[in-house]
């Protein structure tokens, strides 16, 4: 397989870049009807998986080529011997282009929402019969909040709590961001086209959109290399070429040497799951930095990573003077004050691959411009790994939707952003983003963050590059969660990585 090809599946397309797909695909010579009918058969099938043969299905046409796809659709369902009625936002005299074009051939008996004296009470009586909705009235052609008709018409739908199926995007969410642009249609399913968007993968937009499953309508592939979007779902087809691979004549002292700093006695377990967690994610070697009163609980609970004293700051130089240390930790259970700042600056002076998680970032949270001028003076990578709340003291002037303030606390901080979540956002100064999608709910418990900080360190170590290292690490977490399941705790992760990492050796071999 072409690795441009493999890595175009992973792209993310905002609905201005699809537009562009669209527009460079018939200027290459496909009509848009084309494109057009394509995409109302697919959303077709989809309808017909949901709903038993014969049942009754309610379609929503908006004014634009989202109305068009849905005419096509219902065009086809009545052909397949489906109960279809079809319902128009606008009177059909302004339709334009393509979508007259759809409404042509659809040749179906209709109404007009808004030519309705009485629309609120005759739809609910509509929906009440209804086995299916198709919500074809604005997909990705909103970027404002719902009114009139069409606000009213989301409203019955959620109201009424029938199967919705949404075409490209449920209507009122913006797919840019994955915000709800306010009563947005809440979908079972929802069916795209050539490539998934932003807001598909967005909270809150994740969980409006329900089953989403990407149709092709006849897009080449290589069309996302004259869009170059800066946009990627996070997945191994997105860092397969730098995955670091295991070496057959390799070893340990060439997979790098990680350091985690740990905290005192009475916080050492974060310090602990971080270092663990970067031996298992492949350095060769970890060594935990440990305060002098930590030294004997560290050592209880420790095997394959080794231990080091380290009295204050002040041997933090000492240390790192050995080059074959090549990735540090510090945050998890160090705890918060100057002497955290003071210890973050020895640190990054030193100019090695650095992760500042937790205590670290909160550390800087009264001087967060400090914080910048040593994350941007640095020329290793630095990779910073805050949840919401410690985003929010880090970059309180950053405000909008979250891919937006990754993004931009990327280029202010010059490193790279991992703003976790369930839809976390890995973000590179550079414009690049990647949204994960498979961390599962049960991830959202004590020390989970401490792990994520430990694989990253071990990716980190092995030379993988920063952002590839952070959406690795991420990707891994995952997993990780996913194969321990319900009832997680931190301390399962480092083990769950083993399969986690198993599936990318299965999944690489030969590439």
């Amino acid at each position: 397989m072409d690795p441009r090809i493999s890595r175009a599946t992973t792209v993310l397309l905002t609905p201005d870049e699809m537009a562009q797909a669209d527009r460079l695909t018939i200027e290459g010579g496909v009509p848009g009807i084309e494109l057009m009918e394509k995409a109302g058969q697919a959303v077709a099938r989809a309808a017909a998986n949901l709903v038993r043969s014969g049942a009754g299905i309610l379609v929503l046409c908006g004014p634009g080529n989202n109305g068009g796809d849905g005419f096509i659709a219902a065009r086809c369902l009545m052909a397949a011997g489906f109960g279809v009625e079809v319902l128009l936002l606008k009177d059909p005299s302004g339709l334009k282009g393509d979508a007259k074009i759809a409404f042509d051939r659809m040749d179906l008996p209709f109404r007009v929402a808004g030519a309705d004296e009485n629309f609120g009470e005759s739809l609910a009586k509509r929906l009440d019969g209804t086995d299916l909705v198709i919500d074809a009235l604005f997909g990705a052609g909103l970027d404002r909040p719902l009114s009139g008709e069409g606000l009213a018409l989301a409203v019955e739908v959620n109201r009424s709590g029938c199967q919705v199926l949404s075409v490209d995007l449920p209507t009122g969410l913006n797919g840019a961001n994955g915000v709800d642009l306010g009563d947005a249609i809440k979908a079972s399913a929802t069916v795209t086209f050539f490539r998934l968007k932003p807001g598909h993968l967005l909270f809150p937009g994740r969980g409006l959109c329900g089953q989403t499953t990407v149709s092709d309508i006849g897009i080449r592939a290589d069309t996302v290399d004259k869009i170059a979007p800066d946009t990627f779902r996070n997945s191994p087809e997105l860092w397969r070429d730098s995955w670091p691979a295991a070496n057959p004549s390799g070893h340990k002292y060439g997979k790098g040497h990680a350091v985690v700093f740990g905290g005192p006695m009475s916080a050492t377990g974060a310090a602990r799951m971080s270092a663990v967690a970067s031996l298992r994610a492949g350095a060769g070697l970890v060594t935990l930095a440990s305060p002098p009163d930590a030294m004997l609980v560290n050592a209880n609970h420790l095997t394959a990573v080794m231990l080091m004293k380290v009295s204050d700051v002040g041997g933090i130089p000492d240390v790192l003077s050995d080059q074959r240390l090549n990735a540090v930790l510090i945050g998890p259970g160090y705890g918060i004050g100057p002497k955290t700042r003071e210890a973050v600056e020895a640190i990054l002076v030193q100019e090695r691959s650095t992760v500042l998680d937790a205590d670290a970032l909160t550390s800087f949270s009264e001087v967060p411009e400090t914080f910048f001028d040593l994350t941007r003076s640095t020329e290793n990578p630095v990779v910073l790994t805050p949840h919401e709340g410690e985003f929010a003291h880090l970059f309180p002037d950053l405000k909008g939707d979250k891919l937006l303030r990754a993004r931009q606390a990327a280029k202010k901080s010059g490193a790279i952003v991992i703003l976790k979540g369930a839809d976390t956002v890995i973000a590179s100064p550079d414009g690049r983003a990647a949204i994960n999608c498979n961390a599962p709910p049960w991830l959202a418990t004590a020390g989970s963050g401490d792990v994520l900080a430990g694989i990253a360190l071990g990716l980190l170590a092995q030379g993988v590059p920063s952002f590839e290292a952070a959406c690795q690490a991420v990707w891994l977490h995952g997993e990780a969660g996913t194969e321990v399941g319900p009832g997680l705790v931190a301390e399962d992760l480092p083990s769950a990585l083993k399969p986690a990492i198993q599936m990318l050796v299965d999944k690489f071999a030969g590439s």
